[in-house]
């Protein structure tokens, strides 16, 4: 039991002590209480996955209250996206509630507070207000309105409410402490004037109570037990008590806890930011494939179990940070490796003529759907004299170091024949426009030949010219190009705009995806995964690219900072320490890090991988099997000398690493290895 209660994190063993010292299970409630002024983003799924986890594991019910007391800012399309988000990740509510449901008991309990004399109208200016409130060094002082009588207090207060008043005129606090070193203490404002029309009550209220008086007073009513919220309400939680206290008379008093927010390198978290990128049109919308919104990561293809294992990944911690955002890459990929089916694909095309093929022939290949899967089968790929391939996969000339096509050099075509690079045909810019080859009719894949067995150093992937489909492909990448786009307070965080965060090209497709539906997701072999538009039709094919099949921005981005150096010490008098050794010094603790610092130095083997040489790296082939830290760096290391072309997978040695990786029993090795 010691060591159950140890793994359990700090809020559940906050609910833990408190069922421990009396508090019946069957009383747990707990309520995720969103303001429906926008989309729920990615940061709001920590939230939605704390409060719901928990009502999963306690057996307890779960509100979702939307605190809609502000008409200025609050929409019905707000409800029904963020309703849409929470069933989308697989969470069910016990009831859905309202603030503006208990807008009548707000305004009796308001008067009450009056009465007592602990409440008053200020009719102040807002700027006035603001510098009667004081310092957090130096105390409030009292508003010249606060020892008004009740009498006057609640004729003032009525009329706010019957709409005797214009905005700013009149305001209700709290009479609390204007000297108390908490400043939401120095009497909070509760009630303001608002001539506007609520998108539920229409125009049944003036008056609308704020955040922090209708929070808790909820929470109250609904019975919730623990009120989980973010770190920066924290200081709220004695103006949340106080106004518990003064109201409460039976039943459950809920408990405000808090903890850290959940703050993604790349991103900006903030909603009236995030509406400003929609107004201004530098997105198409709250679910625009780019935008942090999680109806924007369910467009672009992510996955409900991508994102709360990422939330898992991340855990529930008591101090603020900022999460890299290749950790929630890095999940996608984890979880459509498993399940999206294999296809080809080709995005940037240059024709490919086999000489030796008969110019009538097509031939119905067999190609797997998915190798991770035993379940998913096979299906038919056609082939004919005519194909696609990506222009990438050609040089006209290249080094040994080079394994894809070229000319005098073979390569196999997946799931199909091995080829040989005979001449190109060039456009008047030099541009080759064809390219022609030969190909072993003996050496088809699969079917048990000598010529069929063949090692090759490079396979490509293809489409039939004649059977391929032409597709819209939406290539998506970080809408910011700034690590911290929001942090510096001096600079518009629009100026960190991505201007390559969308490029939209035209690809050609395998005919199986002829009959695809908005949302489905496949891999497009060697080039990433890839989903259908919801704006994608039969005789329009949409596709998003939701992730690459590696982190690119691993190795576009410099960590380090340039140090300058003095005039006398020339540079190349600076020893350098050669990067297989840093490598091997970052692999020592690699097996032991949590999840996101792995993730990290896995980002810094990969940048130094461009370096290692391939002979000096295969010396570590032979790495001990209880050094799990220095394989997975040898094999990271490896998978950045394939993706270079460096050295092929289909090399013999390579291959026999791979596979005993794969085979290791270690997850860490396996799920590395089968990315290749």
């Amino acid at each position: 039991m010691a060591e159950d209660y140890i793994a359990l994190n700090f809020l559940e063993q906050i609910v833990e002590e408190d069922i421990n010292n009396g508090f019946p299970k069957e009383n747990l409630r707990f309520r995720f209480p969103p303001e429906p002024n926008g989309y729920l983003h990615i940061g709001h799924s920590k939230a939605i996955c704390i409060s719901f986890g928990l009502g999963e594991t306690y057996n307890a019910p779960v509100n979702l209250r939307f605190d809609d007391t502000n008409p200025s800012k609050e929409e019905q399309e707000y409800v029904d996206a963020i309703q849409e988000d929470i069933k989308w990740l697989g969470y069910k509510w016990d009831k859905i509630c309202y603030s503006s449901d208990y807008f009548q008991q707000l305004y009796d309990w308001a008067v009450q507070l009056i009465k007592d004399g602990k409440a008053y109208v200020d009719s102040q200016s807002s700027e006035a207000m603001a510098l009667q409130k004081g310092t957090p060094t130096e105390p409030g002082t009292n508003s010249p309105y606060r020892s008004r009588s009740v009498e006057e207090n609640l004729r003032l207060f009525e009329g706010m409410k019957n709409g005797e008043f214009a905005e700013g005129i009149h305001v209700l606090r709290a009479k609390i402490d204007m000297e108390s070193p908490n400043m939401l203490l120095r009497d909070p404002i509760m009630y303001r004037v608002i001539n506007k029309a609520h998108h539920r009550t229409g125009t049944a209220w003036n008056i609308y109570p704020m955040y922090d008086w209708a929070h808790g007073e909820s929470d109250y009513l609904e019975q919730v037990s623990h009120s989980l919220c973010s770190l920066e309400f924290k200081p709220h939680r004695p103006l949340y008590e106080w106004f518990v206290d003064n109201i409460f008379t039976n039943g459950v008093k809920p408990k405000q806890r808090e903890f850290a927010r959940l703050n993604l390198s790349y991103t900006i978290m903030s909603k009236r930011k995030l509406l400003k990128l929609v107004e201004e049109g530098i997105v198409s919308g709250w679910d625009d494939p780019r935008m942090p919104t999680i109806s924007g990561f369910r467009r672009r293809g992510y996955t409900p179990a991508s994102i709360r294992n990422f939330i898992d990944a991340v855990g529930v911690a008591k101090r603020d940070n900022v999460i890299d955002v290749s950790l929630l890459e890095f999940n996608i990929r984890e979880d459509l490796n498993k399940t999206a089916p294999r296809v080809m694909a080709v995005l940037d095309p240059v024709k490919l003529i086999i000489d030796n093929y008969p110019a009538d022939q097509e031939e119905w290949l067999d190609a797997e759907n998915n190798q991770e899967d035993d379940s998913a089968g096979f299906r038919k790929v056609p082939f004919s004299k005519e194909l696609y391939i990506e222009r990438d996969d050609f040089k006209e000339s290249a080094n040994n170091k080079y394994f894809r096509l070229s000319i005098g050099k073979e390569v196999r075509l997946k799931n199909a024949y091995i080829i040989k690079g005979e001449s190109v045909v060039k456009d008047s810019q030099g541009t080759i426009t064809e390219i022609h080859c030969t190909y072993d009719p003996d050496s088809q894949s699969g079917n048990g030949t000598e010529a069929s067995l063949r090692k090759v150093k490079g396979t490509l992937h293809w489409v039939s010219i004649k059977h391929a489909i032409k597709a819209e492909i939406r290539l998506y990448d970080r809408l910011f190009n700034h690590e911290s786009p929001d942090g510096n307070k001096d600079v518009d965080f629009m100026e960190y705009l991505n201007p390559d965060s969308l490029e939209v090209i035209t690809g050609y497709l395998e005919p199986s995806l002829s009959d695809v539906k908005p949302l489905d997701i496949f891999q497009f072999q060697r080039m990433g995964y890839f989903n259908v538009d919801k704006e994608s039709t039969p005789s329009n094919l949409i596709f998003n690219k939701t992730v690459g099949l590696r982190d690119t921005w691993a190795k576009t981005e410099t960590k380090s900072t340039v140090v300058p150096q003095k005039k006398e010490v020339p540079v190349k008098e600076i020893p350098q320490i050669p990067a297989l050794n840093e490598i091997k010094k970052i692999g020592k603790k690699l097996g032991q890090l949590p999840e996101e610092k792995r993730l990290k130095s896995i980002k810094q083997i990969q940048n130094l991988a461009k370096d290692v040489d391939y002979e000096e790296l295969k010396e570590l082939f032979n790495t001990s099997a209880k050094k799990i830290g220095t394989r997975l760096a040898v094999l990271e290391t490896l998978i950045v000398l394939i993706e270079n072309g460096i050295v092929s997978k289909d090399d013999a040695d390579v291959a026999a690493y791979l596979t005993e990786m794969k085979n290791s029993g270690d997850s860490l090795l396996e799920q590395s290895a089968d990315m290749v």
